[in-house]
């Protein structure tokens, strides 16, 4: 199978992925040739590796800003890497761009699910089982049912666990990963600040 996989095809998964000559070819043969099945194989493999990365300190990067709607809505996004170095590259740079117009669209309250206070979701639980209570739901699937409202609260509230809005198979956390792997060091979503024009603090 290796000897029908063209060097074409090499080139356009390298191009995808960001992944290296000789893994794409061996994504390519571990999939029979199948380029989506490839891309899948290295981005699993991919975060994989990123996994091993994340316990790295990383104290260098940039403060990217995200000016949207004529003025009207602008970020502030801070994100690190170890190196200087990995600070001015392209793909770093790229991600922390697209990270910063995510935030402007989808407007995040919280970095990620262990950010939520406590008492935001006890509140959350309280109005979900009021909601229950008055719908008659039976109290032995109430907690099962409160989980999920739960994580679909996470998913839209928490940036890390929202669908990325240029590519929504995957999320914030999945492409930080993808990054991490594409770039061979540990990055980290630091912090983020949304102003919109008109809008109160809360």
């Amino acid at each position: 199978m290796a000897a029908d996989i063209s060097a074409a095809v090499v080139q356009d998964l390298r191009q995808r992925t960001g992944a290296g000559m000789m893994d794409c070819k061996k994504a390519l043969v571990e999939t029979g040739g199948d380029l989506d099945k490839a891309v899948d194989f290295l981005r699993k493999k991919g975060i994989a590796s990123a996994e091993k990365k994340a316990g790295r300190e990383a104290k260098q990067g940039a403060v990217t800003s995200y000016i949207h709607g004529g003025g009207r809505i602008g970020v502030m996004l801070e994100v690190n890497c170890e190196t200087d170095f990995v600070a001015r590259n392209e793909s770093f740079q790229e991600f922390s761009r697209d990270v910063a117009m995510h935030v402007a669209a989808t407007n995040p309250q919280f970095l990620k699910k262990e950010d939520v206070p406590v008492a935001v979701l006890e509140k959350e639980k309280e109005i979900l089982l009021e909601q229950m209570k008055s719908q008659g739901k039976p109290e032995a699937v109430m907690n099962k049912i409160i989980e999920g409202k739960l994580a679909k609260y996470y998913e839209e509230n928490c940036l890390m666990h929202q669908s990325f809005v240029k590519d929504p198979e995957k999320t914030i956390e999945d492409y930080l990963k993808e990054t991490i792997a594409k770039i061979g060091e540990n990055i980290v979503i630091r912090r983020f600040v949304r102003f919109e024009l008109g809008q109160s603090e809360s």
